[in-house]
Formats: structure tokens, C-alpha cells, sequence
């Protein structure tokens, strides 16, 4: 039976695991503009080198605690948006995006409890993300949560510019530290990419929830933002929509997706 879009990310059904909900107590406490500078600084260092199938196998061993829809490995998700794109004849590089987009979760393999970037302790790998720097909107998943980031008792954070200027583009925003920002700057780095510009939003802002789909921070938008948020809402229906507890083996789909990967992103392991 086909799930509806009302039964996706349902936070507040009884089925939806303590362990989300901790999850994001965490990430509000945790997650403040000095953290994720901290982290950008630690892990965006591009030196260690994986190839992208490696990678995707890596991701066999990972299940998002974030989720509340799916307890299947993260690479079965992945491989359903990219085959819910090729059923739908999309661009052969957006089919490479939905088969990717969650890669930056490799981070664990080199993460720590203390950072959040662990198998054990997520919060700074997953979930939705939110802006550092500025005032939390209650768009938030658990807005409750929101008075627990010591950023909103600073007084250089916790109004609604905080220390942006109004119209500055998401592109100039501290996002929360996570798998979206981190893959997305491995991306940038990897020098044979040629990942067209949409992919790239795709990538960098898919689980940018309290804006793309919350309606929040619209005062930081800038003209193009408009564009962005037209190529994540419709990526987003590939990433959200097609979970199912269909298992796919990886192999058999590498033939098809293999080739597309080279074709954009080169034949040569990518630096992490």
C-alpha cells in the first residue's frame, strides 16, 4: 500500500521513536556558531581519499536516527529517490544527485561521540538544519527545543538578523553542521566535478526544512534564492516521498549509475 505525503514526517505520531525526539533535543543544545565553525574547521581538511562506490557501501552500515520514516540502511534510501528519478526520466545528473545526496553521512567513519558526528550520537550528521547566528523560528521540528541553544540567551545571536545582513543569500548563512554542508564543500573541492548548479542547491540545502518548506528566513533571501528553492522543492519530492521498504542490492544498479558518476565526478577517488 502506497504511503501518503501526510504520513511523512510525522514527528508527533506514538510510533515515532524516543530517539528522534533526543536526537533533536540534542541538535538544538549542541549546534551554536561557534560549533559548527569548530567543525568546519576539523573536518573540512579533503584528506582522505574514497572512491564514491566505497562510499555508498559505507553507507550500508548507517541507519538515520533523525528518520522517522524509515529503519532501513541510508543507502537503500538513496537508491530509491535516484530510482524514483530514472523512472521519471529526469536528468541524468539529478538521478546522480538523488543516488548521492546523503554521501556527506560517510562522515561517521571519521566522526566522534563528543562531535555528534558518530553512529551512536548523530546530531551533528543529521536532521533537519537550521540557521546558526540567528533567532530559532518555531518552524523548527520541536520548537520547544529551541530555548535549550545557548546562541538565543547571546545577544549577537538571538535576533532575527543576528550577525546577517537582510537580503544576504542563503549562500552567505551558517547553516547547522551537518552531512548537507559537509558533502557539499567535498563536492566543491573535487575538481572534476561538473555537477550543474541546481545539483548542487540540491545537494547543499535538502534538509534546509524550516525554510524551504516552513516559509522561515525569508529575510535573508536574496533574488536567486527563489530559483533555489524551486529546484529543492521539487528534488525534495525524489528524497522524501519514495521511502518504502523495498530493499534493492547495490550491485545491481551499480552498471547503470557507475557511468553517469564518472561522467560528472571523474573516475578517480574523491578527497574527504
Amino acid at each position: 500500500m502506497e504511503t501518503t505525503e501526510k504520513e511523512f514526517r510525522n514527528y508527533d505520531h506514538a510510533d515515532v521513536k524516543v530517539a528522534v525526539r533526543e536526537h533533536y533535543r540534542k541538535m538544538r543544545m549542541y549546534q551554536t556558531y561557534a560549533y559548527v565553525q569548530r567543525m568546519k574547521s576539523k573536518y573540512l581538511k579533503f584528506d582522505k581519499p574514497m572512491s564514491l562506490w566505497d562510499a555508498m557501501e559505507k553507507l550500508n552500515a548507517l541507519i538515520d536516527v533523525s528518520d522517522p520514516d524509515l529503519d532501513l540502511p541510508n543507502v537503500q534510501h538513496l537508491i530509491q529517490s535516484a530510482e524514483a528519478l530514472r523512472h521519471d526520466n529526469r536528468p541524468d545528473w539529478m538521478q546522480l544527485v538523488g543516488l548521492i545526496h546523503d554521501l556527506g553521512k560517510v562522515m561517521y567513519l571519521f566522526g566522534s561521540d563528543e562531535d555528534g558526528t558518530s553512529q551512536a550520537e548523530q546530531w551533528g550528521l543529521v536532521g533537519d538544519v537550521f540557521v546558526v547566528g540567528a533567532k530559532l523560528p518555531d518552524t523548527c521540528v520541536y520548537p520547544e527545543f529551541n530555548e535549550l541553544n545557548p546562541d538565543m540567551k547571546d545577544p549577537r545571536y538571538n535576533t532575527e538578523l543576528g550577525i546577517y545582513e537582510k537580503g544576504c543569500g542563503l549562500d552567505n548563512l551558517q547553516l547547522t553542521w551537518g552531512h548537507d554542508e559537509y558533502f557539499y564543500q567535498v563536492l566543491k573541492n573535487h575538481q572534476e566535478n561538473t555537477i550543474p548548479e541546481a545539483g548542487m542547491v540540491m545537494v547543499r540545502y535538502h534538509s534546509f526544512y524550516p525554510w524551504h518548506n516552513g516559509g522561515s528566513y525569508s529575510q535573508f533571501e536574496a533574488p536567486q534564492d527563489a530559483q533555489y528553492k524551486e529546484w529543492i522543492l521539487d528534488f525534495n519530492r525524489y528524497d522524501l516521498y519514495t521511502k518504502s521498504p523495498k530493499i534493492y542490492d547495490l550491485d545491481e544498479v551499480k552498471d547503470y549509475y557507475l557511468p553517469i558518476a564518472e561522467k560528472y565526478l571523474g573516475k578517480g577517488p574523491i578527497n574527504w
